[in-house]
């Protein structure tokens, strides 16, 4: 699979090789038809919770959609080496757009977390749709501030600060100010 470049042609490979529908996976989801294949076809791109449902539904790990080799041993980033990596929205397809996803370690086979760096670019706007999943994530603060909607609650962050919670609440991460933030975020799903 190290020949496929997107999330998208890899559930569709996946999905195909199990001889499973694009009805019978979007069902498997709780997904209309039409949004499975947008999905597939990369014209909407998924939350993080939708592509946990549809790991699961493909009974696959999530990092499976992320991975591009299989390296069983120990993986090394090196600095100035990050490779952009794929986009996750919030519930709404529109909001992915100020976030940039760098993997760390997509050539790591059979893992269970998902470590990213994240640039956060400053939101246009701040009606934020929450999302959630299964799962617990990490986040610390690289460079800038963020905001972090957790259920009713909001915290902010600055350099050097983290955060741990439990994927499943509502949450939403955003740049606290008009300046660009990154963060370190590893995100946990359980398979």
């Amino acid at each position: 699979m190290s020949t496929i470049k997107n999330v998208g042609e890899k559930i569709v490979s996946i999905r195909e090789s199990k001889r499973i529908t694009l009805v019978e996976l979007a069902d498997r989801c709780g997904f209309t038809e039409t949004m499975m294949g947008k999905i597939e076809e990369n014209e909407a791109i998924p939350s993080l919770g939708h592509l946990i449902k549809v790991a699961r539904a493909l009974g696959v790990r999530l990092g499976t959609f992320l991975d591009d080799m299989d390296q069983l041993g120990p993986v090394i980033s090196r600095k100035g080496d990050l490779s952009q990596g794929g986009s996750f929205s919030s519930k709404s397809s529109n909001t992915h757009q100020n976030l940039n996803f760098f993997p760390l370690a997509s050539d790591k086979s059979g893992r269970h977390m998902e470590p990213f760096i994240v640039e956060i670019n400053p939101a246009t706007g701040t009606d934020f749709t929450q999302s959630s999943h299964e799962g617990e994530e990490f986040i610390y603060v690289l460079a800038g501030e963020v905001e972090i909607n957790y259920g009713k609650t909001m915290y902010t962050l600055s350099e050097g600060d983290s955060i741990y919670y439990d994927s499943v609440v509502d949450h939403h991460v955003h740049s606290a100010n008009d300046l660009p933030a990154k963060i370190l975020a590893v995100v946990y799903a359980p398979y």
